[in-house]
Formats: C-alpha cells, sequence, structure tokens
C-alpha cells in the first residue's frame, strides 16, 4: 500500500473517532527532538490552510507538564517517536487521560504503540535506503492534508499527494547536486566552533533541526537558530566576516524575509556565508501552491545527509559520537 493510501484510512479513522464522541476542533504535534522539530512542515501547513482546525507543537516534556487546557475529546495528538522516548510515551497517556485521540508514528515497535489510537511506521530520514515520502517529517505532512481535506477541504489535495511520489527522485537528484558544495562548505568551516542557522517559514523547522541534532548533537558545535526576519533584532550586531552563516532560502511566501537577511548578510559577512536556496534543489519543479509545504522534508534530508556527513568528514569526527547522549543519566 503506498503511503498516502495507509495516512488517508488512518486520518479518517482518527476523525471517526473524534467525532464519534465530540468534534474534531484542534490538532496538537507532540515529540522529542528531531521528532518535534520534524512536525514543523505539518504544523505551517495547518496555519497556512486550515479554517476550521487550530494546530500547534508541543515538545514531549512541556506536554506532559503543561498540556494545554483544552485538550479534550475534541483534539487529534499526533505525537511521534523512532524507538519510544519515555516522554513521548507520558505524553501519549497525557492525551489519552483527556480523553484526545491519538495517531503515534514510530520506527520501533515501543510502549507508544501500544497507548496510542492509531499508529504509523514510518523510516529513518538517516538511512540513504529511506524513500524521502516515508520519513516522519513527509507522513507529518500528509496527515495535515488529510486532515484539512476531510474537514474542510483542500482544494490543492490531489496535485499534494502526486507532489508526495517525485519527491524522493527530487531528493536524490538534490543531493548529487549539493553533495560537491557541501564539500567546499565542509572545508572551509572544519576549523570552525559556532554555524549561524538561519531561516524563516517553512524552512525554519529544517534549520532548528540542523542546529540541535546535526550540529550541536552530533557534531558538538555550537548553533544557534535564527529567524530571518529577527535576526534584525539582535542577532545581527553579531556579524562579520569571520562568522560562519547557514542561509536556508525557502519557496513561498516567506521568501523576502529570507532575501532581506541575505542582502544584509552579504554587505558584513565574509567568505563563510553559505546559502542552501529551495529554487536550486527542485523545489520549484513543484507548482506554487504546494512547493513551501514540500520545503521542511527536503531541507532536513539534504542538511542531514549531505551537509552534516561532510562537515563530520572534513573534521574527521564521527557524527556518531555522543557526550552524553545514551550515557548518562538525565531524566
Amino acid at each position: 500500500m503506498k503511503i498516502q493510501e495507509e495516512v488517508k484510512q488512518t486520518v479518517k479513522a482518527a476523525i471517526a473517532k473524534v467525532n464519534s464522541k465530540g468534534t474534531l476542533k484542534q490538532v496538537l504535534w507532540v515529540g522529542a527532538g528531531g521528532s518535534f522539530g520534524g512536525f514543523y512542515g505539518a504544523n505551517y501547513f495547518m496555519q497556512q490552510e486550515s479554517q476550521a482546525v487550530f494546530s500547534s507543537m508541543f515538545t514531549s516534556g512541556e506536554f506532559i507538564y503543561a498540556a494545554p487546557k483544552n485538550l479534550d475529546q475534541n483534539t487529534l495528538v499526533v505525537l511521534c517517536s523512532m524507538r519510544g522516548t519515555y516522554e513521548t510515551v507520558e505524553a501519549a497517556k497525557v492525551a489519552r487521560d483527556h480523553g484526545a485521540t491519538t495517531i503515534a508514528l514510530y520506527v520501533d515497535k515501543s510502549e507508544l504503540v501500544e497507548v496510542a489510537d492509531f499508529k504509523i511506521k514510518y523510516e529513518s530520514l538517516a538511512l540513504d535506503e529511506s524513500r524521502l515520502e516515508r520519513v516522519n517529517a513527509s507522513i507529518g505532512l500528509d496527515i495535515a492534508m488529510n486532515l484539512v481535506n476531510e474537514v474542510e477541504g483542500y482544494q490543492d489535495y490531489a496535485d499534494a499527494m502526486q507532489a508526495f511520489d517525485v519527491l524522493d527522485p527530487m531528493y536524490r537528484k538534490a543531493v548529487d547536486y549539493t553533495t560537491p558544495l557541501a564539500k567546499e562548505w565542509a572545508d572551509l568551516n572544519k576549523t570552525e566552533k559556532t554555524i549561524y542557522v538561519i531561516a524563516s517559514g517553512p524552512t525554519m523547522g529544517a534549520a532548528y533541526v540542523f542546529s540541535i541534532c546535526n550540529l550541536e548533537e552530533m557534531l558538538q558545535l555550537n548553533s544557534p537558530t535564527i529567524h530571518s526576519y529577527e535576526y534584525f533584532n539582535g542577532p545581527f550586531e553579531v556579524t562579520d566576516k569571520n562568522k560562519s552563516i547557514f542561509q536556508l532560502l525557502a519557496t513561498g511566501k516567506t521568501r523576502p524575509e529570507d532575501e532581506r537577511a541575505l542582502k544584509f548578510e552579504q554587505r558584513f559577512g565574509g567568505k563563510k556565508l553559505y546559502v542552501l536556496d529551495g529554487k536550486e534543489i527542485g523545489l520549484d519543479d513543484l507548482k506554487e501552491s504546494i512547493s513551501p509545504y514540500f520545503n521542511h522534508s527536503l531541507f532536513s534530508s539534504i542538511l542531514n545527509n549531505v551537509y552534516m556527513r561532510q562537515l563530520s568528514y572534513a573534521t574527521n569526527e564521527s557524527f556518531e559520537t555522543r557526550r552524553y547522549m545514551w550515557k548518562e543519566t538525565y531524566r
């Protein structure tokens, strides 16, 4: 079964369960780390396209301690965890205890799939053999698109579903295009200890994941994530010709924010300013009406599997190493 059909059937069943005891009024996206960040695309889509269903994101820990007051039988909670992170499992229990309906995204079966009402298995974006339409960010987006289509209608639904079919070939082509560019970037930045990542709108989640999961967790580098507009409300004061800046250019409505930031960076930055443009990695091949919503899936995979890896190779530091994660007690 194609993943689009599996998602469609799951969403239909989840909505039916919600409607059996209430009316779907909100969807909450819950996860930790990359599983949390992977929901940015879905949440962004909901906030742009839905007039009937409220959408928000929560880290698993915050959801446990400070769940929203309106969490009830009218809520769908979508949770993601590769192997069943403790806090994500507990968050699923909180959702269940408040009467919400839950969908779990997972790679390895854990208590999470036992607690959740519905489940969808995904493929890790870190594995070369994984298909891009089957990674967690893409499935989250697919869920969001089906939710809107089922509840209120989504006029670009057919185009969006077809886009999932070309997403993986687009990604493979982008890998070939960016690999030599990433090697040059990595060689230039192999002694850097801080890399600023700047983005907005549909790429903000990809920037966040690149910073906290790829650069900080995997390579133990400092990496502030900065919104392209907020760059001018403080962070631009640290810009100079010695700083390493990684600017993402999104496709879609917020691109002018990114271009404004880039224009300033080009004036005052130096040779370590790098730009990754969605138009150059294939997103412009999609219809303008749907292209922005696929930014996160494509950018995140390229950043993880091309740029992070090339920096790892250039520094001779394995991206498999950790100082604290899975080694020290932190729960």
